[in-house]
């Protein structure tokens, strides 16, 4: 069985698989988990709080996750394309899901190169 984020608050608790998480959106002081399952969950947990527990629980298989801009953090795994001058990131499994998301140019110039890299 693989890791599992588990995000609890004062009224709920969510363990997600990490390959369950395609991404996780930021809305003030909610965020939305999107997952590969189709489902999603609105959680009262600001992004910054849920990108350090993500790194506290995972430690270094946390690495999967990037935060992009202020507003989202995505699976790495996900990632099946990217348009900069159309700010544009597309997160797929190539079978049962895709997600197009908007990001800032220079956030998709620097996910572009990191990927490059590896």
């Amino acid at each position: 069985m693989g890791r599992h984020i588990v995000i609890s608050t004062s009224v709920d608790l969510v363990r997600v698989a990490t390959e369950g998480v395609v991404y996780i959106s930021s809305d003030g002081n909610y965020s939305t988990l999107i997952q590969a399952d189709g489902g999603s969950r609105i959680l009262t947990v600001q992004l910054g709080q849920l990108e350090t527990l993500i790194a506290r629980q995972l430690e270094t298989d946390g690495n999967v996750f990037i935060r992009i801009g202020k507003s989202l953090i995505i699976n790495r795994n996900y990632i099946h394309y990217i348009n900069i001058p159309k700010q544009q990131l597309v997160l797929s499994d190539a079978r049962t899901f895709s997600h197009t998301v908007s990001a800032s140019k220079d956030a998709l110039r620097q996910l572009k190169e990191l990927i490059e890299k590896e």
